[in-house]
């Protein structure tokens, strides 16, 4: 049962093909980057660079959620972490990160609040976007449980719930109503979307 919050950011349940696999971005974080990136967290591409950061607020696009970074470091020792710890600097075209970027994956995420089986369908935002640890390397972001109106875009929608024993709708008030349930959810406000010439 989700009666208490303890949340994960953004994680992989499952893809229709079976491959969830993270994309490798060579150089793909700036070095000595300020920010911690941590596991699960919502990721975007900065379009100047090319490389990633983190999502920090409602209404930001987003490409998916980070799984990880491999770099060396000033001393010439491989590095591989679950998490960019923040202000890392590394020997230039040594950073590789890794983060899930395919549309068609569904994620698993824990709402900050009551949702309820009506919510099938809605869109909804992100919220503690950078609650997590740099001891674990991992996330706490949640998916806002105030959902939006069917005619607004948020920046995931919400599929299903996931289907774990105790994990339940907040529904009715009931003693198996769950406060914080984990929901399966796709990324709805896509950052980067295929574009179909001549339409």
């Amino acid at each position: 049962m989700s009666a208490s919050l303890a949340p994960f950011g953004l994680r992989p349940a499952f893809h229709p093909s079976g491959l969830d696999r993270a994309q490798a971005l060579a150089n793909g974080i700036t070095s000595a980057f300020a920010d911690d990136i941590l596991k699960g967290q919502a990721v975007k591409y900065v379009a100047a660079s090319g490389v990633i950061e983190p999502v920090t607020a409602a209404g930001d696009s987003l490409s998916g959620a980070f799984a990880g970074v491999e770099w060396t470091d000033t001393t010439g020792r491989r590095r591989v972490s679950n998490y960019w710890p923040a202000l890392t600097a590394y020997q230039t075209g040594s950073c590789v990160a890794y983060f899930y970027n395919d549309p068609q994956i569904v994620y698993e995420i824990q709402a900050d609040g009551a949702v309820e089986q009506t919510a099938l369908g809605h869109d909804a935002n992100l919220n503690n976007f950078a609650a997590g640890s740099n001891v674990t390397g991992l996330s706490q972001a949640t998916l806002n449980s105030t959902t939006l109106a069917t005619t607004v875009q948020g920046q995931v929608q919400i599929l299903d719930i996931a289907p774990y024993p105790g994990n339940n709708w907040s529904d009715g008030g009931s003693p198996e109503a769950d406060p914080y349930p984990i929901l399966r959810v796709q990324i709805a406000q896509r950052q980067i979307a295929a574009v179909v010439p001549g339409i």
